[in-house]
């Protein structure tokens, strides 16, 4: 899983957001590290509807817009724990190889 598919679907795992709210919470989780351009996160959530990672939760309309919220659905969330445990058993590896080489992790 990419690094952005993986921020998106965290951004969404804790309640239904519209696009902009998905943007920004990507870049709070990332600590500024990804920044998302609209285009490439609205490719990214119709990706993931058609995977049936995300579905959308509602739309409504604020000042003449429509806003659209999508939520995780639960491969989703099932995808997202699979991710989160190979990540920290990769991590835990490569901190017991730092440890091993170096004396502790760096």
């Amino acid at each position: 899983m990419q690094e952005p598919t993986f921020l998106i679907l965290t951004a969404l795992a804790a309640e239904p957001t519209h696009g902009y709210g998905v943007i920004r919470a990507v870049e709070h989780l990332s600590q500024g590290e990804v920044v998302l351009r609209p285009g490439t996160l609205y490719g990214a959530l119709d990706r993931l509807t058609e995977q049936g990672l995300v579905e959308v939760d509602r739309e409504e309309a604020v000042d003449g817009r429509l806003r659209r919220y999508y939520r995780l659905t639960e491969p989703g969330a099932a995808a997202l724990a699979a991710q989160v445990k190979r990540l920290r058993r990769n991590a835990n590896a490569a901190e017991a190889r730092l440890r091993i080489a170096f004396g502790g992790a760096r």
